[in-house]
């Protein structure tokens, strides 16, 4: 019985941990896609919208049925946060990551993206979320780990260096038909710029996503059904992404979607990657923090730069992995010193638990004390003084 106990506790302090490692696998396998389906022709205007509705229309059915006795009433505040929540997340984050994955790889976008944690964090120290101590050793881990991260991400933008090539990779053109030097020297300088532009669209989405994480967790603290939260953030994200894309993409065929990797790419990324990853992070998020959610995304690089290296024959060059390898270390710093943090928290609650403890029992043993010290003559005479018949 003691092990079993012991097993559940185990499964039960996990469980934010395997949620957090799921969501990055989730968000690995929404990258190859939609950079496949991006790269085959889909508006990324319209795979946000189609991406959306798809979230909107599977998880509206388990907050109407689960959450229909305890819907908290929506204020005109509420429904601001849900609005802003919206604009950040489905509309500015997303477009801009797409657009960011078109120029560059998904590998790159996702090691952009790794910048996250360090967003959040000073996010957070401005929202006062979390404390700046700077003679504790947790504080000096995050700012550290913050420091780092945005070297690492900094390397990997601007500097390349040798291509490593793996046995499951390409490994170039065709022999028969060799670039030309002014060939190869127009395609890099072109292919540099687009780099550079699709990172400035990619730093765009995670100042934007670590936003959203932010008040997603403000919002919450008032509006407690999550289920509901999250299909009113995708609904209303749905329709703001409607009206940009009738502005910005003037193609009638761009709406256009059939049984193929389009549908595939919407489907996969509104069900897993927004609807569920929405309402699962905003329960992690609940006890751990918007940070500790954040502080995985290093693990996510590492399956995409795999799976786009087996699937899409991408190049992996010298300085995304001293980046990627940088990066990690910044972020694993900045997780270090916020769980260092919760547990110097714990310890400070118990120390304040336990003197009050002590005077409750010093004020009882008191009592009794001098409950035994009244004499037995005066014990009668009180009594017939409160009993006198």
């Amino acid at each position: 019985m003691g092990y079993l106990q012991s097993l559940g506790c185990l499964l039960q302090n996990a469980k934010p941990y395997i949620v957090v490692i799921s969501l990055q696998f989730g968000y690995g396998g929404m990258n190859i896609i939609s950079a496949i389906s991006l790269n085959h022709g889909m508006s990324h205007y319209v795979l946000v919208v189609y991406r959306h509705a798809f979230a909107t229309v599977v998880m509206a059915p388990f907050a109407l049925v689960f959450e229909r006795k305890m819907r908290p009433k929506i204020t005109l505040k509420i429904f601001a946060q849900l609005f802003v929540l919206a604009l950040l997340g489905p509309l500015i984050d997303q477009n801009f990551y797409y657009l960011g994955i078109k120029m560059t790889s998904p590998t790159f976008a996702c090691a952009i993206s790794n910048t996250l944690p360090s967003m959040t964090f000073i996010m957070a120290l401005l929202c006062r979320m979390e404390k700046l101590e700077l003679k504790s050793v947790r504080c000096q881990a995050k700012v550290f780990g913050t420091i780092v991260t945005m070297v690492g991400a900094m390397l990997m933008t601007f500097y390349k260096g040798s291509v490593i090539n793996f046995f499951w990779t390409g490994h170039g053109r065709h022999p028969n038909t060799p670039p030309t030097a002014d060939a190869a020297a127009a395609s890099n300088l072109h292919n540099d710029g687009k780099v550079i532009k699709g990172s400035i669209f990619l730093i765009i989405a995670t100042l934007a996503w670590a936003a959203f994480f932010i008040l997603q967790v403000i919002t919450m603290r008032k509006y407690t059904a999550h289920l509901s939260l999250t299909t009113m953030v995708c609904f209303l994200g749905t329709l703001q992404a409607i009206v940009v894309t009738f502005a910005m993409e003037h193609r009638p065929h761009a709406w256009a979607i059939g049984w193929d990797m389009n549908l595939l790419a919407a489907a996969y990324a509104g069900i897993v990657c927004s609807g569920l990853a929405y309402y699962l992070q905003g329960l992690v998020m609940k006890t751990k923090g918007p940070v500790f959610v954040t502080a995985f995304c290093p693990l996510g690089t590492v399956i995409v730069a795999f799976m786009g290296s087996l699937i899409m024959a991408e190049k992996i060059y010298v300085g995304g992995i001293i980046g990627a390898v940088l990066i990690a270390v910044g972020l694993y710093c900045v997780l270090w010193g916020k769980c260092k943090g919760v547990e110097d928290t714990a310890e400070a609650v118990k120390g304040e638990e336990l003197p009050v403890k002590n005077e409750a029992i010093e004020a009882t043993q008191k009592k009794e004390g001098l409950a035994l010290s009244i004499p037995p003559s005066m014990e009668k005479k009180l009594q017939h003084t409160n009993h006198p018949n």
